[in-house]
């Protein structure tokens, strides 16, 4: 990877646990998985795959133990095919369940503890793990949504014939737990048209800012942020680094940090406890 070009970040908080799945990607053939432990303040660095992975069509678990994953690999030659959903251990890729899809288009899964309404793998996931696996809606920011992100007033209204939710530029915002600061995160562009360009993560740009009092703060150097259950920030910057925020001081507090962008392709095998449930 060169070394002037950041890796593109994208983190799924788990809903439960302080933990945070983190894609990586870069070099552009190249995709890393990590897990973030906040109690800890640690990040583990786990999975190198040389295929396409989809971090906003993909899961963790609520309780940060599982990921489920959407998988691009043209070169696969399992009978899951060359476009797949896994689930594996977190920061792994092992897949523990895996199942083939239509193609790209498949808008992903995410894990829930409604084991009955789970569209796949009812039959195949064992009957001591505690989820079930769902579909995502057609919808942009379908991973957020289900962490509690929700449409602004402003949020430019979806065309009922828009079937894939690509003609407009979506707004959502998320309140600071405990506080009062507002989190806001749009896309921008062509949501869904920008595969190769800067650091469109699955095809889309976003841009996010915070709401404080009566100013609404730009926030350029992220490429992706989420608040943690304390009302910190979650923050991962477009030169790398994953980072937790103090908000409310000036400049921001900055209570852990982790530099991502010296990472380099080293695939490991994944260790025996991520080998099975």
């Amino acid at each position: 990877m060169n070394r002037q070009t950041a890796p593109r970040i994208y983190c799924i908080p788990a809903l439960d646990a302080p933990v945070v799945a983190v894609f990586r990607r870069g070099p552009s053939d190249w995709c890393h998985v990590g897990r973030w432990d906040l109690e800890r303040k640690v990040y583990e660095p786990g999975a190198w795959l040389r295929a396409r992975l989809f971090p906003r069509r993909s899961d963790v678990s609520p309780d940060g133990k599982y990921l489920c994953y959407f998988a691009h690999d043209p070169t696969a030659t399992w009978e899951h095919g060359d476009a797949y959903v896994a689930v594996s251990r977190l920061p792994w890729l092992t897949a523990l369940y895996a199942v083939g899809t239509c193609g790209t288009w498949t808008r992903g899964y995410y894990l829930d503890a409604d084991k009955r309404g789970g569209a796949i793998g009812i039959d195949e996931l064992p009957v001591r793990f505690p989820y079930g696996l769902h579909g995502y809606p057609s919808i942009q920011f379908a991973c957020e949504r289900h962490r509690g992100w929700e449409e602004t007033a402003d949020c430019a209204p979806r065309q009922p014939k828009d079937m894939w939710d690509l003609n407009r530029n979506a707004r959502l915002q998320k309140r600071q737990p405990g506080g009062k600061a507002m989190l806001y995160v749009e896309s921008v562009g062509v949501p869904g048209g920008a595969f190769e360009s800067g650091q469109a993560v699955d095809g889309m740009h976003v841009r996010y800012s915070i709401g404080r009092k009566d100013d609404i703060l730009p926030l350029d150097d992220l490429q992706w942020a989420d608040w943690d259950r304390q009302g910190r920030l979650l923050v991962a910057t477009r030169c790398g680094k994953l980072q937790v925020r103090m908000p409310e001081a000036e400049p921001a507090e900055i209570l852990f940090e982790a530099d991502l962008a010296p990472l380099q392709p080293d695939p490991a095998p994944a260790p025996e406890e991520a080998r099975r449930w």
